[in-house]
């Protein structure tokens, strides 16, 4: 085993590891459970408390025994493959509805339920035939059909875009997600602007992009949440996100890796077949030699610990809230039971033309006016993650994610802005419901109400997110290009590897990066 790293200040040890991976979120601890299996000696080098990174449960609330998913919350990328191949003991739990978007027809409250029996029905209620519901099921057949093939080349070597296109197999699938802006397809598929917003917002969560961006950025974001497992479905993580990193921990654990928490790397020195990690912790700083190192962070932190200008700057787009209620609120449209309407997203303010009104004031410096955003109540799938008293009083989490609030509204006054924003937000969920949102709110152990929310720049200082960006920056399209390694980890360094969030295949809850840099590492 590799000596033990930890010294005196002013007295450093040069110990010797086949693998150090710095952060000890769920890509670096994925990767670190590959290598370990493998036989190679891992240290896993942590700067905060504990692992999990982003994908961590906590009790936010004073002496409330609620354990919420804090920052991420549902699982739909992570490959099975990955979870058998390390076995670990992790299990998703699928939601009973899809999604539910309340809505105003006629001064009339009503709703689009998707999920179930009742899908065909709830469209023809709302649009007043059935062609909407037709297009929406040829439409997500479509992406069915593309996520089957897109998918498994996730743990693959990057495939060439031309061999991507011929896996798709369908001209016009590869023409709507591949080189058009997602918005072309969804004005020319559906006509209704309710189910035209809920279409597009899978093209815009934590990305910042109108419908029509020429960039394409809105369409990776898309593709991304359409291919999840090869069905798109998004699952609620049994245990809450946290269960995820404890077992990928025990996983690298058992598998002879070292993990070092409040042991935070500041310097990689490389020659590109050795490398020495200067590090600093409760000890000291001293330095830990290496075959190779991978970089369980953000692009802009790998630019820094290697001393080299940093990329674009990235900028993240969301408002997240989490909440604890005594129960769910009742709703303005009798026809659907709270407790089915909040099992799966509940949309607020994002019809289509909501959607593309908050894009246009916020990128001309304003907060948006009606706020979009959406609701997960993952209680209701799984009542694990509150305490046996909780539950039994009918007490139920809420996770709320808003759309459209760049970074650089919050950066004048970050705290007033929050305030403001979570104000409009709560207001637009209010104007759905027969009873104020904060009137369910349960209270912590000061009577405080059980309620927080983050902007980019807290998520920023939290856990070292570029301007906030959940996925360390712009997505790519699963595919090679001309500045794309094998793949799509590897770095200007032969020896040091990219295994978060920003390696091309990043983003989400899913593994892959950490995956594909234990596989570029072990030359598969």
């Amino acid at each position: 085993m590799p000596a033990d790293e930890t010294s005196s200040p002013g007295a450093p040890t040069h110990a010797a590891y086949d693998a150090v991976i710095v952060g000890g979120g769920h890509n670096g601890l994925v990767a670190a459970a590959y290598l370990a299996r493998a036989g190679q000696s891992v240290l896993v080098l942590e700067r905060l408390g504990g692992t999990g990174g982003a994908a961590v449960s906590t009790r936010p609330f004073h002496g409330i025994d609620a354990r919420l998913s804090r920052y991420s919350y549902l699982v739909s990328l992570l490959p099975q493959k990955i979870v058998r191949e390390l076995g670990i003991d992790f299990a998703v739990r699928k939601r009973t509805v899809s999604s539910y978007t309340p809505a105003l027809r006629g001064g009339r409250p009503t709703g689009l339920l998707v999920g179930g029996d009742g899908t065909r029905d709830s469209f023809a209620a709302l649009t007043g035939d059935g062609r909407e519901y037709e297009a929406w099921e040829r439409f997500y057949r479509m992406t069915g059909r593309v996520a089957e093939r897109v998918f498994p080349t996730l743990t693959e070597p990057l495939p060439a875009r031309e061999e991507l296109r011929a896996r798709v197999a369908d001209a016009h699938a590869w023409s709507m997600l591949f080189e058009e802006p997602i918005g072309v397809a969804v004005e020319e598929t559906f006509a209704d602007d309710l189910v035209r917003g809920v279409v597009l917002t899978d093209a815009l969560i934590g990305t910042f992009a109108d419908a029509h961006d020429p960039s394409l950025l809105q369409n990776r974001c898309f593709l991304y949440h359409v291919i999840g497992n090869s069905t798109g479905d998004w699952d609620v993580p049994v245990g809450g996100m946290g269960a995820l990193t404890d077992a990928l921990a025990d996983a690298a654990r058992a598998a002879g890796a070292e993990i070092r928490v409040l042991h935070e790397a500041t310097r990689i020195e490389t020659d590109g077949t050795r490398a020495e990690v200067t590090v600093r912790s409760p000890g000291g700083e001293h330095t830990v030699g290496a075959r190779r190192v991978l970089v369980n962070a953000s692009p802009q932190a790998l630019a820094a610990l290697l001393g080299q200008e940093p990329p674009a700057p990235a900028e993240g787009a969301q408002l997240k809230v989490n909440m604890l209620l005594t129960r769910l609120p009742r709703l303005r449209d009798r026809s659907v039971d709270p407790h089915q309407a909040f099992a799966g997203t509940f949309h607020i303010a994002e019809g289509y033309e909501q959607l593309a009104t908050a894009y246009r004031e916020a990128a001309a410096g304003h907060l948006p006016g009606a706020p979009p955003s959406e609701i997960y109540c993952h209680s209701l799938t799984d009542p694990s993650i509150l305490g046996p008293g909780l539950a039994a009083r009918g007490y139920q989490t809420l996770t709320l994610f808003g759309l459209h609030t760049p970074a650089r509204l919050f950066t004048a006054d970050n705290e007033a802005a929050r305030t403001a924003l979570l104000d409009a937000t709560l207001a637009e969920l209010d104007a759905h419901l027969d009873e104020p949102v904060a009137d369910c709110l349960a209270l912590d152990a000061e009577g405080r109400p059980c309620i927080e929310a983050k902007t980019p720049l807290d998520l920023e200082r939290d856990l070292m997110l570029p301007g906030g960006h959940i996925f360390h920056r712009d997505l790519s399209f699963p595919y090679a290009t001309e500045e794309t390694g094998r793949w799509g980890v590897e770095t200007a360094h032969a020896n040091v590897l990219l295994c978060g969030a920003g390696a091309v295949r990043g983003g989400g809850v899913s593994g892959v990066p950490g995956h594909n840099a234990a596989m570029a590492a072990l030359g598969r």
